[in-house]
């Protein structure tokens, strides 16, 4: 399998994705693919060859076998590793087609955007990303179940008994380097398990943005509606407008006009 190609076509899904994305594709490739390639093929190529029976019957140690391995790690973990990658297909097959919606518009519209920015995480794209992180996590959880239901655990038995037809009894069977194998799918459980992980983080981390993001715009738009019921008006009128005068200053001064007439009254009748 061309290994290389798939890398190179998803290594562009990086510029869409968060920081977490990014060290989610890097622990894909260099802790699972990278080692699924260079070491556990090699690992894993002599499992059937070197899988022995004590016994002669012809057919035996190819049922034990069959019994064993219901299905080869290695091809278990192929099959894994397509599953996983693939939705992040789904988010640069989205972007492509804003891009196309974007082109059409602007030749309709003569230059205006329908996008600014067609690998913004919004809208359907958001919700695109957040359930590529979902199918990610979920094909991976998937594949550790079933890794574990099948082989009853993630351990290999140095020796196996089998007593399946056509052998004539129960005969011991030995699998070919045992802990190293062991090892490996250690290696790869714990590797799946920290994709699992970082999944995990990035939908955290995409929902808290979004919800910090809506009760930001709720504040700002409480804010507007505050400040446009609330216009800033004359608080206080001018004084002059409340001037009065003092009542008792008023009788203080008719009471002085009454006593000078009296006086120029007087001063009249005595001439």
């Amino acid at each position: 399998m061309n290994w290389s190609g798939l890398e190179s076509l998803l290594s562009g899904v990086n510029k869409y994705s968060t920081a977490f994305g990014r060290i989610w594709l890097s622990m894909v490739f260099v802790f699972r693919v990278l080692v699924f390639v260079v070491a556990a093929q090699r690992v894993w190529g002599d499992e059937s060859k070197d899988f022995v029976c004590n016994t002669r019957q012809p057919g035996c140690t190819n049922v034990c076998y069959d019994h064993l391995f219901p299905i080869s790690h290695i091809r278990l973990w192929a099959l894994q590793l397509i599953f996983v990658t693939c939705p992040s297909l789904m988010v640069m097959a989205h972007v492509k087609y804003r891009e196309a919606k974007d082109l059409k518009y602007v030749e309709m519209h003569q230059g205006s955007h329908l996008y600014a920015n067609p690998g913004k995480k919004r809208g359907g794209l958001w919700w695109t990303y957040l359930l590529s992180l979902v199918f990610k996590a979920g094909f991976d959880t998937s594949f550790l179940y079933i890794l574990y239901r099948i082989y009853h655990g993630y351990d290999l038995p140095r020796l196996s008994k089998c007593s399946l037809d056509p052998c004539p009894n129960t005969v011991d069977c030995f699998i070919s380097r045992p802990t190293e194998k062991k090892i490996f799918m250690l290696f790869m459980v714990i590797s799946s398990a920290l994709c699992i992980f970082m999944c995990i983080l990035e939908m955290f981390y995409l929902i808290g943005k979004r919800i910090a993001k809506v009760l930001k715009v709720r504040h700002e738009n409480e804010r507007l509606v505050f400040a446009d019921q609330h216009e800033l008006t004359t608080i206080a009128p001018p004084r002059s407008q409340y001037r009065r005068t003092d009542p008792t200053l008023a009788e203080s001064q008719l009471s002085l006009n009454k006593k000078e007439k009296i006086r120029e009254a007087g001063m009249t009748t005595t001439l």
